[in-house]
C-alpha cells in the first residue's frame, strides 16, 4: 500500500530540488493538455519499508494571474488525496504573503502539515532561522538542506511517522482500473460490463479513499474494478482541473494488476493517451488497451485496419499490448474486454520452466552471434526466471557491458516469439557470472 504525500509551497522555495533528491532522480512529466503550462511531477519513495507516492505541485504565486488559478486548484485537490503534506519554505528569507496564502489552504484541509524550511546548511543556519516560522501556525518545522541533502531523513521520520500497513484481509481477486482522458467512457465501460447476466455484483467500500471498488464474479472468478470515476468531487472547481488530475489514476494504477487504456475511437489517439499509458509501464504492470465507441467508426473492416495502423505507430513503445475495440454504449463486443483481462493477469504471473528458456536463447544466439565491442564479444551462459508479475529474466553473463540495447531487444523478442507474453511488460537484466 502506497502512502500519498504532497510537496507544496510558492516559487523557488526548492521543492524540486527536494523531490528530485527523494525520488532519487531527475523526472518531469509535462502534459501537453490544452491550458496546462507548468510540469506535473510524481515519483514513488520508499523509506523504512513504507512506500510513498510523492506529488510535486505547481508554486503558488498570487502575483502569477494567468496560471495560479490553475495552479491553485491542482494543488488543492493534490492536498486532499494526500495523507501528509510537507510545506517547503525558503529558510533564508521572510515569509511573504504567498506562504501565508498558502498557510490559509493548509489549515482548512485538517491534514498533517509538516514545515520544511529549506536551503539551511547547518545547525548554526537552522538554530538561527528555524523560530520565525512558527508564525505560520504549525507543531512540525524542520530544518532541512536539499542541496546538501541534511536532514532529509528527519523530514522522512516525520513523514512516515502515523504510517502503518494495511490491516485488511488478503484480496486475492483480480484488480483492473479504466485508466485513461475524460470523456472516453471509462464509466459507462463499468456500467456496461457490471449488468451481463453472468457477472455477481456486490459493491463494497473502497480500501483506499479514493476510489470505489466493486467486487464481482465472471465465470466463477473473483474480480474486483477499481473505479476512480465514481469518486469526483462536485463542483466547478474540481470538474476544471480532472482533465490533468493525475493522483488517483497513479493510486488506481497501483493498486491494479491489469490497467485497462481507455481511447476514444470518435478523437483517435493523443499524445495524452501516450503519457497515461507510460505510467502504467512505469509501474510494469499489465495492460489492456481499449478502444471504446466502436459504435461510431462507420465501416468496421477499414476502421479496424486503420486503427491496427495508428496502434502500431502511436504504441511502438508497448508492442506486446492486447487490444479490444467494443461500444460500451450499445455493449457490441463487451464480451471481448474479460478474456483480454484474463489474458493478460495471467501472461503477467506466467513461469517458464528454466530448461525451455535456455533452449530459446540457445537457439537465439546460434541465430544471431551478439556483435563483437572492441575485439571482445558477449556470451550467456546460462538465464532463468527470477521474478514474475511481470516475468523478469537474468542472464548470466561473461560482461554485462558488452550488451548492446538492440541485442537485448533482439532477445526480449526472441523470449516473446516462444512464449505468449501478450499484455504484459518484462524485464531483461544481466548479471555478470563472477557477481553473487
Amino acid at each position: 500500500m502506497k502512502h500519498c504525500v504532497c510537496l507544496i509551497g510558492r516559487p523557488n522555495v526548492g521543492k524540486s530540488t527536494l523531490f528530485n533528491l527523494l525520488i532519487k532522480e531527475k523526472r518531469s512529466i509535462i502534459l501537453d493538455t490544452p491550458g496546462i503550462t507548468r510540469d506535473r511531477v510524481y515519483g514513488n519513495v520508499t523509506y523504512n519499508n513504507k512506500n510513498i507516492l510523492l506529488i510535486d505541485t505547481g508554486g503558488i504565486d498570487i502575483e502569477d494571474k494567468d496560471f495560479n488559478k490553475d495552479i491553485r486548484a491542482q494543488a488543492e485537490l493534490a492536498i486532499e488525496e494526500a495523507e501528509v503534506v510537507v510545506f517547503v519554505v525558503d529558510g533564508r528569507e521572510e515569509l511573504n504573503p504567498n506562504d501565508f496564502v498558502i498557510r490559509d489552504i493548509l489549515m482548512k484541509s485538517n491534514k498533517k502539515v509538516i514545515v520544511a524550511a529549506n536551503k539551511l546548511d547547518n545547525q548554526k543556519m537552522i538554530d538561527e532561522n528555524i523560530y520565525r516560522f512558527y508564525e505560520l501556525g504549525f507543531d512540525n518545522i524542520i530544518g532541512i538542506s536539499s542541496i546538501q541533502n541534511s536532514n532529509i531523513s528527519d523530514l522522512l521520520d516525520e513523514v512516515t511517522k502515523d504510517f502503518t500497513e494495511s490491516e485488511e484481509k488478503e484480496d486475492e481477486s483480480i484488480k483492473f482500473s479504466f485508466i485513461g482522458r475524460p470523456n472516453v467512457g471509462k464509466s459507462s465501460l463499468i456500467n456496461a460490463l457490471l449488468n451481463k447476466e453472468r457477472v455477481i455484483v456486490s459493491d463494497i467500500a473502497g480500501t483506499t479513499r479514493d476510489s470505489v471498488d466493486t467486487k464481482f464474479k465472471y465465470n466463477g472468478e473473483e474480480f474486483t474494478v477499481i473505479d476512480t470515476a465514481g469518486m469526483r468531487k462536485k463542483g466547478k472547481i474540481f470538474e476544471a482541473i480532472e482533465k490533468y488530475s493525475l493522483i488517483r489514476s497513479l493510486k488506481a494504477i497501483d493498486r491494479s494488476d491489469v490497467c485497462c487504456l481507455v481511447i476514444n475511437a470518435e478523437e483517435g489517439i493523443i499524445e495524452h493517451d501516450k503519457h497515461i499509458l507510460s505510467y502504467a509501464i512505469d509501474a510494469k504492470k499489465a495492460v489492456v488497451l481499449v478502444v471504446n465507441k466502436w459504435d461510431t467508426v462507420g465501416d468496421a473492416n477499414s476502421a479496424l485496419r486503420e486503427w491496427k495502423e495508428k496502434i502500431k505507430y502511436n504504441f511502438q513503445f508497448a508492442p506486446y499490448i492486447k487490444v479490444v475495440y467494443l461500444s460500451a454504449k450499445t455493449k457490441k463486443r463487451i464480451n471481448t474486454l474479460m478474456p483480454a483481462i484474463i489474458e493478460a493477469n495471467e501472461n503477467t504471473n506466467k513461469e517458464i520452466k528454466t530448461n525451455l528458456l535456455n533452449d530459446v536463447i540457445r537457439d537465439a544466439v546460434a541465430l544471431h552471434i551478439p556483435p563483437s565491442y572492441k575485439g571482445k564479444r558477449l556470451k550467456i551462459y546460462f538465464v532463468s526466471q527470477t521474478e514474475s508479475k511481470p516475468p523478469e529474466f537474468t542472464f548470466n553473463v561473461n560482461n554485462k557491458g558488452l550488451v548492446h540495447f538492440s541485442y537485448e531487444r533482439y532477445l526480449e523478442n526472441k523470449i516473446r516469439e516462444a512464449f505468449d507474453l501478450t499484455g504484459t511488460p518484462i524485464i531483461i537484466k544481466f548479471k555478470n557470472k563472477k557477481e553473487e
